[in-house]
């Protein structure tokens, strides 16, 4: 399926564009694009706080916004947001799983309860939120976009982010099938993985999860990485809607960077490869404190 020749600015001048995670990041930078396109957004977030300053910053640009909460890893609740939207807006035009979060350290040093968070909002989050999303919106018959947040780190390895990776690698798989499965519904919506590269947001900023030094020393390492490279997060964002509008389903803020990772993965897997640290990441782990 595709989007044709339409742009962005035609085909998300109106609607409703629900997007969760909508407090930070790239969903705040979704929700941003979407409402200065004329959607009326949804921002949803397990901060309401958050997603209040999300709308705030949307109706002070003119758009059209409303704050909702919702805590994506449980699936009742993801439920009951899809219920009231539907009641209080009409059709789903856009939808965009993006809630997750970044744990990082190593494996046997994060708590079981991280472990289970990590993995319930970055895998069950885009799981519940299609499931509770795309009956009405199959229904309603009309063009929708399902759009679900993984990342190159989906098709590559990472010490320390193990979690992460773990989970972006779900989100791939599972958007791939999904794509299948609409097609064989029969459903005009179009169903993209989002990936972003290296992209300037607060997902490496410290947070009270963390435990041990090495956990530390990763977060400041990458945060800097992302500060010297990163790309800025209005022109990502952008990049992606205007994909989006495009009908793709591989939706890459740096595609040259997909690429590498593609590349990469494709050698990998042809030669039965060890896994191994690529040259350009062995700097961010030289100083690596020791487990403990």
């Amino acid at each position: 399926m595709t989007g044709g020749t339409r742009g962005a600015a035609e085909l998300f001048r109106d609607g409703v564009a629900v997007i969760t995670g909508a407090g930070s990041g790239i969903g705040l930078g979704l929700a941003e694009r979407f409402g200065s396109l004329g959607m009326t957004v949804v921002a949803a977030d397990i901060s309401r706080d958050r997603a209040a300053l999300t709308v705030a910053a949307i109706k002070a640009a003119g758009g059209r916004a409303h704050a909702m909460t919702v805590d994506v890893g449980n699936a009742e609740d993801i439920s009951c947001l899809a219920a009231s939207v539907h009641d209080r807006f009409g059709d789903v035009r856009v939808l965009v799983n993006n809630a997750g979060i970044e744990t990082v350290g190593f494996t046997w040093e994060i708590s079981a309860d991280r472990w289970d968070r990590t993995l319930d909002i970055n895998i069950h989050g885009v799981v519940h939120g299609c499931r509770a999303f795309l009956p009405r919106m199959i229904a309603s018959g009309k063009e929708a976009w399902v759009a679900n947040l993984a990342s190159v780190g989906g098709f590559g390895q990472m010490p320390i982010q193990t979690s992460y990776i773990m989970s972006k690698h779900a989100v791939q798989s599972f958007t791939e099938c999904l794509s299948l499965e609409i097609e064989l519904a029969g459903a005009p919506i179009h169903i993209a993985s989002v990936i972003p590269g290296m992209v300037r947001t607060h997902i490496f900023d410290a947070t009270e999860a963390d435990e041990g030094a090495v956990a530390v020393a990763h977060r400041t390492a990458m945060r800097e990485v992302m500060a010297a490279g990163g790309m800025d997060l209005a022109k990502a964002s952008e990049r992606i809607v205007d994909q989006l509008a495009a009908g793709a389903f591989w939706v890459s803020t740096q595609p040259r960077m997909t690429r590498t990772f593609l590349d990469a993965r494709i050698s990998f897997l042809r030669d039965q490869s060890r896994p191994r640290l690529a040259d350009d990441l062995m700097p961010i782990f030289a100083d690596m404190p020791v487990a403990t």
